[in-house]
C-alpha cells in the first residue's frame, strides 16, 4: 500500500480536483472502515447511503464473485442472466409495473426525463428547492443547487423550482405544459428536511388535475432505508415514476427507473451499453436479501438515534438522521472523524448520517456518544471506539 505522501501527490498531480478530501479507506467490514494509515472508524456516511448492507457482506461479495467467474458482461442485445428476476423483485415490492437499470441515480433521473416527456408530450417540469437529482446535464436541470447548477446554464429540460413543501407556490406554476414534477420524499442532500403533512399527497392530486408525471426520486431514500422499501410508501401515494440508485447493490454501481402501468420505453427509446449488467443484478439481488433480513429492525434503530441525539432535535426517519449545526458543521464532522466515527456534512449547515442497514445497537451507542461530545460547544471529543 502506498503511504500517506505518495497517495496525496499523485492525486494533486494526475486526479482532477473536484472532492475535497482528507483520508483514505482501505477496507471495510459491516459497519466499520479503516483508513490508510490503520485508524478504524464507525461509517456513518457509508458511501452516502450507498453500502445498505454494509461493508463486504459476505452475501453481496459472494454473489459478486460467484458470478465474476460466469459471465461478467453482455450486451442487452441479449437476455442478461438476473436481469428479469431483479425486476420482478423491485416490481413486487414497491408496488410499480416496470422496470428499467441504469449505472447510477443521475442515469435513472435522466430516463425518468425521458420518459415522461415521451409520455406526456410536453417539455417542462418543476422541482424544488434544495432537491438534488444528479450532475448530468439533464438531471442537473432539475437540481435546485445554485452554485452546482448555473455554471452550466443554459440547461434542458426547462425547469421551474418551488418552495419545497409550498403546494401553494406549486399550484401557482402548474399547467398544461408540464411533463412532470420531481421530488424527494425526504430531503437527503439538504440535510435529511422532511415535507409538511400532506404535502406529497397534494402533488399527487395536482399532478393528477394537470396531466403531469409525479416523478419520486427515491435515490437516497429507497431501498428500506426508511424501514420501508420505498419512503414514499409511508404515505400510500402512488407516483407515476420512481428512481432508485445508492443502496440498491451495496455498492456496485447501479440504478433503477420504476414505473407504474403503461408507461414503458419502446424499442429504440433507450438504452444502455452497461445498465442492469450480470454482475450488477447478482449483487442486487442478494442485497435485497440482506436487506429483507434487517429491514424489520430499522424502526427500533432509528429510535436508539433519536434518543441518543435527542437533546440536539435530530431529524430522523428510519437510518437517515439529519442535525443542524450551522457554521460549526465542518468543526463537528472533523470532531468525529478523529474519534472514529464519519459522518456528513450535507448543506445548509446540516450534519447528515446515513450508516448501513446493519449497524448494531452497540455502534449506533458509540456512535452517539462521540457525536454529542463533538457537538457539546467548547468540548472535544472524549470517547474511543470499543
Amino acid at each position: 500500500m502506498e503511504n500517506q505522501g505518495d497517495f496525496r501527490e499523485r492525486d494533486a498531480r494526475y486526479y482532477m480536483p473536484a472532492f475535497s478530501r482528507e483520508i483514505m479507506i482501505v477496507r471495510g467490514q459491516g459497519s466499520r472502515v479503516w483508513d490508510s494509515e490503520g485508524r478504524e472508524y464507525i461509517d456513518c456516511v457509508a458511501g452516502i447511503a450507498v453500502c445498505s448492507t454494509g461493508h463486504c457482506h459476505p452475501e453481496v461479495t459472494g454473489a459478486i464473485c460467484e458470478q465474476a467467474r460466469r459471465l461478467i458482461h453482455c450486451s442487452n442485445l441479449y437476455y442478461v442472466p438476473g436481469q428479469a428476476e431483479l425486476a420482478e423483485k423491485l416490481v413486487l415490492r414497491t408496488g410499480m409495473a416496470k422496470a428499467f437499470f441504469s449505472n447510477s441515480g443521475a442515469e435513472a433521473n435522466e430516463g425518468a426525463i425521458k420518459l415522461a416527456r415521451l409520455a406526456t408530450g410536453r417539455k417542462r417540469f418543476v422541482a424544488f428547492t434544495h432537491g438534488f437529482h444528479g450532475r448530468t446535464m439533464g438531471s442537473l436541470a432539475v437540481t435546485h443547487k445554485p452554485a452546482i447548477r448555473e455554471p452550466f446554464l443554459p440547461l434542458e429540460p426547462e425547469c421551474t423550482f418551488v418552495e419545497y413543501g409550498d403546494l401553494d407556490a406549486l399550484r401557482l406554476v402548474m399547467s398544461s405544459d408540464i411533463a412532470g414534477v420531481f421530488v424527494e420524499p425526504i430531503q437527503g442532500e439538504a440535510g435529511v428536511i422532511t415535507p409538511p403533512e400532506g404535502f406529497l399527497e397534494g402533488i399527487r392530486e395536482l399532478c393528477d388535475r394537470h396531466g403531469a408525471l409525479m416523478i419520486v426520486d427515491e435515490v437516497q431514500t429507497g431501498m428500506g432505508r426508511t424501514g420501508k422499501w420505498l419512503a414514499i410508501q409511508h404515505t400510500g401515494v402512488s407516483p407515476d415514476i420512481v428512481t432508485l440508485a445508492k443502496g440498491i447493490a451495496s455498492g456496485f454501481p447501479m440504478g433503477a427507473l420504476l414505473a407504474r402501468e403503461g408507461l414503458e420505453f419502446r424499442k429504440g427509446e433507450h438504452g444502455s451499453t452497461f445498465a442492469g449488467g450480470p454482475l450488477a443484478c447478482a449483487a442486487a439481488l442478494a442485497t435485497i436479501r440482506v436487506i429483507e433480513e434487517v429491514m424489520p429492525d430499522i424502526p427500533a434503530k432509528a429510535e436508539l438515534f433519536r434518543n441518543g441525539l435527542s437533546r440536539y432535535n435530530p431529524r430522523v426517519r428510519g437510518l437517515m438522521v439529519g442535525i443542524t449545526v450551522g457554521e460549526r458543521c465542518g468543526e463537528v464532522q472533523e470532531a468525529c472523524a478523529e474519534k472514529g466515527v464519519l459522518v456528513n456534512c450535507a448543506a445548509e449547515g446540516n450534519i447528515r448520517l446515513v450508516p448501513p442497514l446493519v449497524i448494531t445497537p452497540d455502534e449506533i451507542g458509540t456512535a452517539c456518544r462521540i457525536l454529542r461530545e463533538a457537538l457539546a460547544v467548547g468540548n472535544k471529543p472524549s470517547v474511543t471506539l470499543s
